[in-house]
């Protein structure tokens, strides 16, 4: 007989974990305290963009596999999935793992397993999970099996790379480990590699730093190279052709709640020590401020003027708008006295200036921002787009639009990281 699993928070995360294992034959129970989600859920409905997710969905409610509700109910397995969010200081918001850990303390019983698979600061398995769980009867370190396993997918390919990656499982001893190995082996065909909670911890916050540190120096490659006149993308693309190097692409600014917010947790633990982090950070926080001024500086000023955004979520393709720099750039755009502001995104269904169709939002305006490179942008009318404009401006922050077709057209093109 296959364990009942508890999984706490229905997000981009916890809902494809919760519907993976109840496909492969588990009886699931979900949690969230978004009543919206619970409701939508038990109907077979999911409220976030996922490819095929609904379709799993559907088959695991309907089979009576997955059922949601508010509150967790006694299980053998408890995932907690829940958003570990940022505080105005930087620091990690962990009231949610609290939360969720203390709502099962009533609960859990000898031989439970118990993950953690939000994204937290180093030692939360160690300081802020076995601690609360020290508040049931049970003898937390020989009662329980207890480790941190965290995601490794992307929105887009989530279903996909649940299954395909590789997977860290740290135990608070070796025991735990293999019990959640095990566990994951259900359906992971990825190596699911053991270690202990604070190293398991400590990969996912080094992943996403590797490479938010990678786009800070691309960012900062972008701005010596305006300043140099030459074009940064040529720079990276010919540098990439060195057998070892990988540089990445520069942009308007990093978002998603994975680079844009873990490389803090460590930095949090670690103030005086991770400087190269903390600087990385602070380059690709200022690229909305600087892709603002870019703006100023081709329109002469931004008072009075119409400027377009395509393009608001924090990555292509998918209708993901968390921690999205461009949220950011549009705050700063709003501090304009007489500006107007119009945005396009495919992917948004409601976002204040959003519209619908893209030739309504391009009408009129003095300047076009590409802030998002949504595949679909590359079936536009960029003829019927220029004749609409009042000036023919365009921003080009992702190098996404062909420079040398536009400018045949008669547009103003402007590329981030290339100077005139």
């Amino acid at each position: 007989m296959k364990e009942k699993i508890c999984v706490l928070g229905l997000g981009y995360i916890g809902l494809p974990t919760a519907a993976m294992f109840a496909s492969n034959g588990f009886d699931i129970i979900g949690v969230d305290v978004n009543e919206k989600v619970v409701n939508a859920l038990n109907k077979g409905e999911i409220i976030i963009e996922e490819p095929y997710l609904d379709v799993m969905v559907r088959d695991v409610v309907v089979s009576g596999k997955l059922k949601a509700s508010v509150k967790p109910e006694v299980s053998d397995v408890y995932i907690i999935a829940v958003p570990t969010p940022i505080n105005e200081d930087k620091t990690a918001d962990m009231s949610y793992v609290i939360s969720a850990t203390r709502s099962i303390v009533p609960l859990v019983k000898k031989g439970d397993i118990i993950i953690l698979e939000s994204t937290s600061p180093p030692k939360t398995v160690e300081d802020i999970i076995v601690p609360i769980l020290k508040e049931s009867s049970l003898d937390v370190e020989e009662d329980l099996y207890i480790a941190h396993s965290p995601e490794r997918v992307i929105p887009g390919k989530i279903l996909f790379e649940l299954v395909e990656n590789n997977r860290i499982v740290g135990g608070i001893d070796e025991e735990s480990a293999l019990k959640v190995k095990k566990l994951y082996q259900s359906f992971v065909k990825g190596e699911i590699y053991t270690t202990n909670a604070t190293t398991a911890e400590m990969c996912k916050l080094t992943e996403n730093t590797f490479r938010d540190v990678n786009i800070a120096l691309a960012n900062e490659l972008a701005m010596i190279c305006e300043q140099m006149n030459i074009n940064v993308w040529d720079v990276i693309k010919f540098s990439n052709k060195h057998p070892r190097v990988n540089l990445h692409q520069p942009g308007p600014g990093v978002g998603g709640h994975c680079i844009a917010v873990d490389p803090w947790f460590i930095v949090e633990k670690f103030p005086e020590t991770a400087k190269m982090i903390t600087l990385s950070r602070t380059i690709n926080d200022s690229m909305p401020e600087y892709v603002f001024n870019r703006s100023r500086k081709i329109l002469g000023t931004l008072k009075d003027k119409k400027v377009t955004i395509l393009g608001i979520t924090y990555k292509p393709d998918v209708d993901d708008m968390r921690e999205s720099p461009i949220i950011e750039l549009i705050e700063l755009l709003e501090e304009v006295s007489g500006i107007t502001i119009s945005i396009h995104d495919p992917y948004v269904q409601d976002f204040k200036y959003l519209e619908k169709d893209i030739y309504t939002a391009c009408k009129d305006s003095d300047l076009v921002i590409l802030g998002v490179n949504h595949k679909l942008f590359s079936d536009a009318n960029m003829d019927r787009i220029y004749k609409d404009m009042k000036q023919a401006n365009i921003l080009d922050t992702r190098n996404f639009f062909d420079e040398k077709a536009l400018v045949e057209i008669g547009f103003n093109y402007n590329l981030l990281g290339k100077g005139k």
